[in-house]
């Protein structure tokens, strides 16, 4: 068995509109709604929104707020992210720092969304 990439991921919310407001106004993702349901998008991937527990069956035994690490792979220069959040007003929490992917070596800026989560964004060196 193999694997191409991943479709999607589920995050649970406290707090949809902020969580919106991170994801697509921070971090410039596309916001996708429809029957009810909140989906945020980039490329050819998803995040779903769940704004409560189990809120669509089946789902993570035990979701959690705040309890995802995620690594984005920037499409452009990490030294712009970061000046875009920080003109947003958005605090980053740690970086740029050297680390290493799934890719070989990259540079990283670290920022939690409003739930808590540790979102990761990073640019691969040439």
């Amino acid at each position: 068995m193999r694997f191409k990439n991943i479709d999607h991921i589920v995050i649970t919310t406290q707090d949809v509109d902020a969580c919106l407001h991170f994801y697509v106004d921070i971090l410039g993702m596309e916001l996708d709604q429809r029957n009810g349901r909140y989906a945020v998008r980039f490329g050819s991937q998803k995040f779903n929104i769940h704004t409560r527990k189990a809120e669509f069956l089946p789902a993570a035994e035990h979701p959690t707020y705040g309890s995802l690490d995620l690594c984005l792979i920037l499409d452009g220069s990490l030294d712009k992210a970061k000046a875009e959040i920080e003109r947003k007003g958005y605090p980053i929490e740690l970086g740029p720092v050297r680390r290493h992917g799934a890719c070989g070596a990259m540079r990283s800026i670290y920022l939690r969304d409003p739930d808590g989560n540790l979102v990761e964004l990073a640019e691969y060196h040439e």
